[in-house]
């Protein structure tokens, strides 16, 4: 097992791209929708249970991202966020703990800078090029909204 994983104390996702497929659904009636996978809300859950502290931080401001994350109880959930990295440096300096102990998955270049920094980063199967280009990140075999943060949390959890 990877010791990088021993030192994890909090462990964060984006949310388009990731917990879901990226898509944007809309209905005739202009309503907005999205498909997240259980599997990945189980894992937040089995990751709390040894103590990580679990959240997703999204530069999206939408409500039923606030929903889900509420559903699943996690203990972060920072929306509308457009620098990414500086509110998690904030969070560490406020939980008294270092970037390396910060664990993210992200896909787009809005991640770029918080995956280049975090203790342990990783991406979907289907994560832009810049993304995948970052050292030592893990790339996982599912995409986006296909259970890729369970993917993830087992690796973590293993």
């Amino acid at each position: 097992m990877n010791t990088d994983y021993f030192k994890i104390k909090i462990f964060l996702s984006d949310v388009d791209g990731v917990l879901t497929d990226g898509g944007m659904y809309y209905t005739e009636n202009g309503d907005e929708f999205k498909k997240y996978s259980v599997y990945d809300g189980m894992g937040f859950q089995l990751l709390q249970k040894t103590g990580v502290k679990v959240g997703i931080v999204t530069t999206e401001d939408k409500q039923m991202n606030r929903r889900r994350s509420n559903k699943l109880g996690l203990d972060y959930d920072f929306h509308g966020v457009k620098d990414k990295l500086q509110l998690i440096k904030d969070l560490c300096k406020q939980e008294n703990i270092f970037l390396e102990n910060i664990a993210y998955i992200g896909d787009d270049v809005n991640c770029f800078d918080l995956l280049s920094n975090v203790g342990v980063a990783a991406c979907p199967k289907n994560a832009m090029k810049k993304i995948k280009s970052i050292p030592n990140i893990i790339q996982l075999r599912k995409n986006g909204g296909e259970g890729v943060v369970r993917e993830f949390i087992e690796l973590i959890l293993s």
